[in-house]
């Protein structure tokens, strides 16, 4: 029994420090949500294929809006984050332009291939380095 009574002890104890890790790895909701559909479109892009583009224009700008709206977690750098968010934003709505008006296939292709740049940005660059 005091066996017993002292893995509790030692679980409890740990508890705080799981707590922390998971907060620290926090998951972004909204950052998957727009990584599914940047992956759909632009991967088909890099092949030469402009249909999901071009369908989903509306979709990921509203994503990219619905991600630059969402609470930073902590293991990213605010006002980096923020900044690029703000850039992804621009050029989502960019390519949602682009695709209303009628623009070039090689025109688009630049402009998707930008905010996927930016999107690599917030999650490479703004992440804080492991403490």
């Amino acid at each position: 029994m005091k066996k017993a009574i002292q893995l509790v002890v030692i679980l409890l104890a740990f508890l705080p420090a799981v707590s922390f890790a998971q907060d620290k790895k926090a998951s972004w909701p909204e950052m998957k949500n727009f990584h599914s559909i940047m992956a759909s479109t632009f991967h088909p892009a890099e092949e030469g294929n402009l249909a999901p583009v071009k369908a989903k224009a509306d979709s990921l700008f509203m994503a990219a809006q619905a991600w630059q709206k969402s609470p930073i977690p902590s293991n990213y750098k605010e006002v980096e984050t923020k900044a690029a968010l703000k850039k992804l934003v621009i050029r989502c709505a960019a390519v949602r332009k682009a695709v209303e008006a009628n623009l070039s296939d090689v025109e688009l292709k630049k402009l998707i291939s930008a905010a996927h740049d930016a999107f690599h940005t917030i999650v490479g660059e703004c992440k804080k380095a492991d403490e």
